[in-house]
């Protein structure tokens, strides 16, 4: 992956990420497969119309930690909750305070940026890039070694960090795997919401003519997507299938996305290589929520995500979304795709990435389908990101979707579909010919990145049906209603390497269950009202008894209730007994091995040593370009 944002899907090749890690912090697409397989049954598919009968019932840090990014000692604390932030230090562990050299930061403000603010900072050498009212920080340039003397001289600054590289993080069968299909049948298309796209852009495409109201450009680049990930985004959220629908007399099969009468505004993060920084992503958090009633902009979109390198308290991208959340608007965000990473033997947990670490916010783990509509059969996938999250220990991902080998919509001659034409999609796949030819409007791309806007497209389903929902409302009902019936133990492997890979589906891997839109719209319990009930809670280890437990916080929905008690909500094959996640064998089965401590913080360790190695980055990658076989 890129370091900074990074798209949750991963491609074979380290090039993107080389770019974007040695320049700022990149959004990571969660996109795990892409297949060049021709069988239709390995082809995912946004909605698949046929007239056959069927079946109705690395470590992400890795990628986080590049050269040019000084990983520091973290203090091993297990943060419980919503900690207080007052004590803690004000600047990130990988900011070099002392150095003379030139940074860009970002600065959050316990009142939010003003003239006050910017003229005690260019006292001190700083050039004032952004600001942003909504999130209450500033991104600014100036000498390390003047952070300090800034800190000592404006007390309301609450917290200073590098402005980091994020990429992108990495749908067919998929479409029925959720019931999308029995949704739309209810007639529910997404009319009347908007959904804000943070990604490398919106290309124009047929399946979603005159559905972007507003388009902004946070790289330099333009518009348009020069990547393809945000495009093929979009099209899982709500493309409308007119280019394998009515736009085609020899289409067989149709690729449609959850919602497809959805609007978008498209806020370009991510340039032609997926890289992007915080402040990109920031900026566009901040331009959403301002749009908000304008647009009718009720849900955000992010597909990509970095490392994490402090609580979600401090962290800017976290503190971000939640503005967006407590202004109204119900944010997606990719888990990540370091499931496969097994360095200090922590079998992939710990490497949720940022923002889907923030506990107020829905993370989305991906799931294969194995190419059909009958989702018994379904398992997680190997790179999907598992939680607990690092340095908070938040219980991730919140629910899991579809994301292996996922078709959906192509940019034409952006880097995606230019360098890894093994993502295109025979016409034989769609369409009654005898072409050898690919497809110029659809691609496949796999990955958490794919799974998210599966998500999104089902809140914006909901919103329809029910306008008064609010955040935690949908994210509660999405996870009440997720089906629970998951296979427990499950082997994949690997496209690329043949590399085996053993999962379970436990809380930290697939969370609440699999996404049933069908049954979220069946259902009419309500959760509160209140900002935060819904708010994802916290696991902590116990060295006496050995038992790892769910501690729900402020999470109101998440009591003891008979509506919303652990059991109902995450069900009784994820959890056991008495909000006890593990016995006393724990996952590792042994408390002294490195992966443990790694994750749970019983001993000080480096952020390097969860986001250190370029091997994720490129891991990544192939994992948005082919993902499991």
């Amino acid at each position: 992956m890129i370091a900074g944002f990074t798209l949750l899907w991963a491609l074979p090749s380290m090039a993107y990420e080389h770019v974007a890690l040695e320049t700022q912090v990149q959004l990571s697409i969660c996109s795990e497969s892409i297949c060049a397989s021709n069988k239709e049954e390995d082809q995912p598919m946004l909605k698949r119309q046929s007239k056959m009968k069927r079946n109705k019932n690395q470590p992400h840090g890795a990628d986080w930690g590049r050269s040019k990014i000084i990983a520091r000692v973290l203090t091993c604390i297990l943060v419980l909750g919503s900690t207080a932030v007052a004590g803690r230090k004000k600047t990130a562990d990988d900011l070099d305070v002392l150095s003379s050299a030139w940074v860009n930061v970002i600065v959050q403000y316990a009142d939010g940026p003003s003239a006050t603010h910017a003229n005690k900072a260019k006292n001190h050498g700083a050039r004032v890039m952004q600001d942003y009212q909504f999130v209450k920080a500033t991104t600014m340039s100036l000498q390390a070694n003047q952070i300090a003397g800034l800190l000592a001289d404006d007390s309301t600054i609450t917290y200073v960090s590098p402005d980091r590289p994020v990429q992108p993080s990495g749908f067919t069968a998929q479409f029925q795997a959720v019931d999308a299909d029995i949704a739309q049948s209810y007639g529910y298309n997404g009319t009347g919401v908007t959904v804000a796209v943070i990604d490398s852009g919106i290309g124009s495409h047929a399946d979603l003519s005159g559905r972007v109201l507003y388009s902004q450009d946070f790289t330099g680049e333009g518009t348009d997507d020069l990547y393809g990930h945000g495009t093929h985004v979009a099209g899982i959220i709500g493309g409308n299938g007119y280019k394998s629908g009515s736009g085609c007399g020899s289409c067989s099969i149709t690729y449609m996305g959850i919602a497809p009468n959805v609007k978008f505004v498209n806020l370009k993060v991510l340039d032609h290589n997926g890289a992007g920084s915080d402040s990109n992503v920031i900026a566009a958090i901040n331009q959403a929520i301002s749009l908000k009633s304008r647009y009718n902009i009720r849900v955000i979109n992010l597909s990509l995500g970095r490392g994490i390198y402090e609580s979600y308290t401090t962290d800017p991208l976290a503190q971000a979304v939640e503005q967006a959340w407590k202004a109204g608007i119900f944010v997606v965000v990719a888990a990540g795709n370091y499931g496969r990473d097994n360095s200090n033997n922590r079998s992939g947990y710990g490497t949720i990435t940022s923002p889907g670490n923030d506990p107020y916010v829905i993370t989305v783990g991906a799931m294969r389908t194995f190419g059909t509509p009958d989702r018994s059969d379904d398992v997680i996938t190997s790179y999907s990101s598992k939680g607990p999250s690092f340095i908070d220990h938040v219980v991730k991902p919140d629910i899991v979707a579809a994301g292996n080998k996922v078709v959906s919509l192509l940019a034409p001659n952006a880097s995606l579909d230019v360098n890894y034409p093994s993502t295109q999609v025979p016409l034989t796949t769609y369409q009654s010919t005898t072409s050898s030819a690919t497809s110029t409007y659809y691609f496949r791309l796999s990955g958490t990145s794919m799974a998210a806007p599966q998500v999104a497209g089902a809140a914006a389903l909901m919103l329809q049906q029910d306008p008064s929902l609010t955040p935690d409302q949908l994210k509660a009902r999405l996870m009440k209603s997720a089906y629970k019936n998951l296979v427990p133990y499950s082997t994949s492997t690997a496209a690329t390497t043949s590399v085996s890979y053993n999962e379970q589906a436990d809380i930290f891997t697939v969370g609440a269950g699999y996404l049933d839109i069908a049954a979220a719209l069946n259902n009419t319990d309500s959760a509160p009202s209140t900002v935060g009930v819904a708010n994802s809670p916290v696991a902590t280890y116990n060295s006496a008894t050995g038992q790892v437990v769910v501690v729900n916080g402020g999470s109101v929905v998440w009591g003891n209730s008979v509506v919303w008690g652990n059991s109902v909500v995450w069900g009784s094959s994820v959890i056991w007994g008495n909000s006890v996640v593990w016995g006393s064998s724990v996952v590792w089965g042994n408390s002294l091995i490195n992966g443990f401590s790694v994750v749970w913080g019983n001993s000080c360790s480096s952020t390097s040593v969860i986001w250190g190695s370029n091997a994720s980055a490129t891991s990544a990658m192939s994992v948005l370009t082919d993902g499991d076989q």
